[in-house]
């Protein structure tokens, strides 16, 4: 039997595996989103939220999110530059910030559903509760973020709690929490989320190094916000948020564009064109004769 080619590419025996692109791209972990998606038997199709945050350099984001074949849907979103309608206007990717961030989100949720009744924890006084009055379960997801002692991403979760949302938690990645007694310290967490450690740092700043302090708190200087205005700031805000967490939409901007020209007719065109004959005609009658030089031919003539 004559030796036949082979048609099958190299590609068909290796192992290598390609990756999913958000995996390739470093933003998606399958493995922990698995786990939080994964519906189990005996209540399929029952949906599963999950309490989607994400901080950047420039703002906070909250969202509620569930999974579908076709894609995530969101079902509710915040973002710490709203906090801007509540009186906070400084400081919206802080610790504070990002607590209002999910309280707002979590006040959004609840009256969406019609269970905005559930008042949660109005007064925060550091304590770690959950509370499952509405019966609105949803899961946190930081995606890749790093679960450390402090981190913003369970301040966003603390709000979202305190609103109303009943998410499982405890307290070993809040401020205050120490590892050898495992018990946390109400006190500590209460000023975080009031602003209070902010508040210290400006008077200790401020005393130490007049110049870093008019540096690093020039957009607070520019509002008008000293360390006494921080706490009822936000006090504020919580106050406001609870009577009111529907989205302000933004103005939009107006542009002065000019207006368009209406369509010229076939006779306006040529009518137009006529007119810009006849005054081109008009210029150059207008215009002096030359005297007509003679040739150096005709002088070699002449000679």
């Amino acid at each position: 039997m004559p030796f036949g080619k082979d048609v099958k590419a190299s590609v068909h025996s290796k192992r290598f595996q390609t990756k999913f692109r958000r995996r390739r791209e470093h933003k998606t972990d399958y493995r922990a989103r698995r786990r939080m998606i994964q519906q189990p038997n005996d209540s399929y199709g029952k949906l599963k939220y999950r309490m989607v945050v994400r901080i950047s350099n420039y703002k906070v984001i909250c969202q509620i999110v569930t999974a579908h074949i076709g894609g995530d849907k969101t079902h509710c979103a915040a973002e710490s530059l709203e906090l801007v309608n509540y009186g906070v206007k400084v400081g919206l990717t802080n610790y504070s910030a990002a607590y209002l961030t999910g309280l707002l989100c979590a006040r959004r949720m609840l009256k969406m559903k019609g269970k905005d009744s559930v008042e949660g924890q109005k007064e925060p006084d550091g304590s770690i509760q959950e509370f499952d009055e509405a019966g609105f379960t949803v899961n946190l997801d930081i995606g890749l973020s790093r679960a450390t002692l402090g981190a913003k991403v369970f301040a966003v979760m603390k709000g979202a709690s305190d609103g109303g949302l009943h998410i499982p938690h405890n307290g070993r990645r809040f401020p205050g929490y120490d590892p050898s007694t495992k018990k946390n310290d109400q006190d500590v967490l209460r000023d975080h989320i009031m602003g209070a450690h902010v508040a210290n740092y400006m008077r200790i700043l401020e005393e130490e190094d007049e110049e870093a302090y008019q540096k690093q708190f020039s957009r607070f200087i520019k509002a008008n916000i000293g360390p006494d205005d921080i706490e009822p700031m936000y006090t504020k805000a919580m106050q406001l948020i609870r009577k009111n967490p529907d989205h302000i939409p933004a103005p939009k901007k107006v542009y002065n564009r000019l207006p368009k020209m209406p369509k010229m007719t076939l006779e306006q065109k040529k009518a137009a064109r006529e007119a810009r004959k006849r005054a081109l005609e008009e210029e150059l009658d207008a215009l002096p004769e030359r005297p007509v030089e003679e040739s150096e031919d005709e002088e070699m003539e002449e000679e």
